[in-house]
């Protein structure tokens, strides 16, 4: 992440639109998931990322959807309460000519009480330290958001507490990169 002229930037590092620069507000708790841990996570994804539907709930900047639509995500639902952050997303959105991308300024534990529609992939990183992990991922399985099987991306600081999983998901892959830990858990498929 660098800083020009007051703006946050963050590169695209893969797919259709490398190298592009996504800018994104100056906004309290909007942390860009780093360019090391997104190419690890991207990596991992590579099997099942093309053609899938993808959710990136507390979006802020929009890097984990952008990177997912640019190595080829079929769809990303984006999620974000701030609205300059929003405002943001759709700008980067519009220069890249994005069209199967769709913002929703909502809170996420609100917009997950709506009617779902499930998806194969999920990108969760919320703001550090609020305690959302747990409750999300719990309404993620409960409300019926994730398809059978589903990959679910976890990222937390590296001093809090791994987070209680719903019992259909198992831990793939984890590590640690500077004051991150990330890991990526699969939804098995119910019988």
């Amino acid at each position: 992440m660098n800083r020009r002229g007051g703006a946050n930037r963050v590169r695209v590092i893969a797919g259709q639109w490398c190298g592009r620069r996504l800018e994104f507000p100056d906004l309290p708790g909007l942390r860009p998931t780093p360019d090391r841990v997104r190419e690890t996570l991207f990596n991992w994804l590579a099997p099942v990322l093309p053609g899938a539907r993808c959710l990136d709930l507390f979006a802020g900047s929009g890097a984990l959807g952008i990177e997912a639509l640019s190595r080829g995500a079929a769809e990303v639902v984006f999620v974000e309460h701030q609205p300059l952050a929003v405002h943001a997303l759709h700008d980067n959105l519009a220069r890249l000519k994005a069209e199967n991308a769709r913002v929703e300024m909502v809170d996420a534990l609100a917009w997950l009480r709506q009617p779902a529609t499930p998806f194969e992939i999920v990108f969760l990183d919320p703001p550090f330290g609020q305690g959302l992990l747990e409750p999300v991922c719990a309404m993620l399985e409960q409300n019926g958001w994730l398809a059978a099987p589903a990959w679910i991306y976890l990222e937390a600081a590296m001093d809090q507490l791994a987070p209680s999983l719903p019992v259909q998901w198992t831990i793939q892959r984890e590590k640690t990169a500077g004051a991150v830990s990330y890991r990526l858990a699969r939804r098995r498929a119910t019988p």
